[in-house]
């Protein structure tokens, strides 16, 4: 299972990712990873998560902040 920050994050990624109309195949290939590693790390079942690289190449794909996918306080389970 995901940690509550990584489902965070996958949220504020695929927000981003759906708000520019943009699919996962598309966010793969521009990260150079498969398909399926985005649609497991979407999947909040599966452990799968983006490292602090990929959120790096995310926001450069994206056009925003690194930063923008993390929340502004810390989150208490």
């Amino acid at each position: 299972m995901k940690s509550a920050i990584e489902l965070y994050i996958v949220q504020k990624v695929k927000e981003q990712r759906k708000k520019r109309k943009m699919s996962q195949r598309y966010l793969a290939d521009c990260l150079n990873v498969s398909q399926s590693f985005i649609r497991n790390i979407e999947n909040e079942n599966d452990d799968t998560a983006y490292n602090i690289d990929h959120l790096n190449e995310i926001a450069k794909v994206l056009k925003c902040s690194p930063k923008d996918f993390l929340p502004e306080e810390p989150i208490k389970l």
